[in-house]
């Protein structure tokens, strides 16, 4: 049986963090969302990925052994993209639609049953199978939004660490660290590093610390918290839990209930709060975001262009990939900023920031262009031994022209709001 993993319409929910990636490869929990489905469903089995078709060649680059958007006429599972998998059991054994709360959660599909809609786009095949198929209802936890990632992050970490198997402390250690709490709910990686007066609070929920990741001293860190491979936490950080730190990141200052995707900086003292981070985003000195507004009401997102309740008080902020900020920015509560946005803001940010713009002191433009940005990205990218490719090129040029209108919708409305604020 061949395995499909695929995108519907909800995956454009997800942006910025899916405009530069596939829904299943947002990270939550110590892994992403494809290691997770693939590691339960498709061991010994080949693996075809399904996304969006500007995604096609990045995706091929990073996956170089699945097949991309290319369905084979065999038995496929196909398992939608969303699911965040936590063990349930399921029955594959016979054709159907496994159904939650309305959704597609994925559909057992034969040969015989393929090879009628051969040739034709895996969207219209996934529609056709959940038309002509039998729908069962079963348990699965569909996201359905970006905020979900962060609400659950700490469950998502405590269930992945349970599965890694492996405990205590397999590094040598710079000098003595406190364990506060079951030494059985940490995990040191051998290849990792950690300096003295180093606190580690594992009551509340395990903390792995993985391979080559570096811990500086005068750090807290309290679980669930994941520190990924290559990851850094700089001196006198507060890790306060509910954390994911992917691969490669710089992590100071102090951190709540987040996810940095991989490849990020938060190098220096400021506040991140129940937010998502992308890769390749530098957060500058003192940069702080707002995760609860001051009347304690209801947090809103803007997705799609209008803002969405997120039935939370706590919701923090959306950065896409390649963006930056300056020393001492101040994100708005719930803010979405972009791909490859400029940041300067000693004032409080807009809600929303649209892909490829500068925001400076209330006023926003198209910056210098996508050239001198990529350009940036490259130099970025460089200094971590990383190359920008040729598909990520035509990827960024092709989100540029895609979110043209956009951008230039936005920099109208505030060009007219400055005008009438000067007459």
């Amino acid at each position: 049986m061949r395995v499909c993993l695929f995108e519907d319409e909800k995956a454009s929910d997800f942006f910025p963090l899916t405009m530069t990636r596939a829904v299943y490869e947002l990270r939550v929990g110590i892994t992403t969302l494809i290691e997770k489905l693939v590691g339960a469903f498709g061991k010994g089995s080949e693996v075809c990925l399904h996304a969006r078709e500007y995604l096609s060649d990045v995706l091929r680059e990073r996956y170089p052994s699945y097949r991309v958007n290319e369905l084979p006429v065999d038995d496929v599972l196909f398992i939608n993209g969303r699911w965040l998998y936590k063990g349930e059991e399921v029955d594959f054994g016979e054709e159907y639609v496994g159904v939650c709360n309305g959704e597609v959660a994925f559909i057992r599909a034969r040969k015989s049953t393929i090879e009628k809609y051969k040739g034709l786009p895996i969207p219209d095949v996934i529609k056709k199978l959940s038309e002509e198929l039998g729908r069962e209802e079963v348990r699965a936890k569909l996201l359905r939004w970006p905020w979900d990632l962060i609400f659950e992050n700490p469950e998502a970490i405590k269930l992945d660490f349970s599965k890694l198997g492996e405990r205590g402390i397999h590094a040598k250690l710079k000098g003595n660290i406190e364990v506060v709490g079951d030494r059985d709910n940490l995990y040191i990686a051998p290849g990792a590093v950690v300096y003295p007066n180093v606190v580690i609070d594992v009551e509340e929920g395990p903390v792995a610390i993985l391979d080559g990741a570096r811990v500086y001293p005068f750090v807290y860190i309290a679980g669930p918290t994941s520190i990924g491979e290559g990851a850094y936490v700089m001196p006198m950080a507060r890790l306060r839990g509910g954390i994911t730190i992917g691969p490669v990141c710089r992590v100071g200052g102090e951190v709540e209930e987040s996810i940095i995707h991989g490849f990020s900086n938060k190098y220096h003292d400021g506040f991140l709060g129940h937010a998502y981070v992308g890769e390749w985003v530098n957060l500058g000195a003192l940069t702080t975001n707002s995760d609860l507004k001051n009347d304690y009401s209801e947090v809103e997102v803007y997705i799609g262009g209008k803002p969405v309740k997120t039935g939370s008080t706590k919701v923090g902020g959306f950065i896409g990939d390649h963006t930056k900020t300056s020393i001492g920015t101040q994100l708005n509560t719930g803010a979405v900023v972009g791909v490859m946005c400029n940041v300067l803001a000693p004032d409080i940010t807009p809600k929303y920031i649209p892909s490829f713009t500068w925001y400076v002191k209330g006023s926003l433009s198209k910056g210098p262009g996508l050239r001198r940005m990529l350009n940036t990205a490259e130099r970025v990218m460089e200094r971590r031994g990383r190359k920008l490719t040729e598909p990520q090129v035509k990827l960024f040029n092709y989100l540029y022209e895609m979110t043209r209108g956009e951008r230039e919708h936005f920099i109208q409305l505030y060009q007219r709001r400055l005008e009438r604020e000067k007459s």
